[in-house]
């Protein structure tokens, strides 16, 4: 961590702290005097940071109650607009954050960006199970990839249901706004 050996701690605190706050890092760099690179250095290296934290300290939860779901971003376009070349490509178009959150304590215990694939999912599931105390309540969506990956992580030690939310069809879904969730 050179970097960290030349940036003032008072400095990196400040950079992370307009960070946290939200301001993007060319704000950051603006309010705080440090390079652009520098700033997205030390992004890089608390994100390592925290994620080594999660991986080592977020363990044997002891907790009743979790919930799975999926949330989709795109990383340098969209899907259908990934040039040729890159096609194929992990962080290209489509990439999904996988999320487990206990449902009481809003506690995330596993999480990670990948594919929206079978493969995925088991990882992700074979990752929630390592950090659980004891058989837990799982509530997932629809996405049928959890079947296998669930049965193949706790087999029947666990209570699991899918939540099917049900649309209102009649609603036209527009660029903003989803359809109106009428039942579940």
């Amino acid at each position: 961590m050179h970097l960290m050996n030349r940036l003032k701690r008072d400095k990196q605190v400040q950079v992370i702290a307009a960070l946290i706050e939200g301001c993007s890092i060319r704000a950051t760099v603006r309010m705080t005097g440090v390079a652009k690179d520098t700033v997205t250095k030390l992004l890089v290296a608390m994100g390592d940071a925290c994620l080594r934290y999660h991986d080592e300290n977020v363990r044997n939860i002891k907790t009743r109650r979790i919930q799975c779901d999926e949330i989709w971003q795109f990383c340098y376009s969209k899907a259908k607009n990934v040039p040729e070349k890159y096609k194929g490509q992990f962080g290209y178009g489509d990439v999904w954050t996988w999320v487990a959150i206990d449902a009481d304590t809003k506690l995330v215990p596993s999480f990670m960006v990948g594919n929206r694939d079978g493969k995925t999912a088991k990882i992700f599931i074979d990752d929630l199970k390592g950090r659980l105390a004891s058989r837990v309540q799982l509530t997932t969506d629809g996405l049928k990839m959890y079947l296998d990956a669930v049965e193949d992580s706790f087999g029947a030690d666990i209570d699991y249901a899918m939540l099917s939310k049900i649309y209102n069809a009649s609603q036209e879904e527009t660029r903003y706004s989803p359809a109106v969730c009428v039942g579940c």
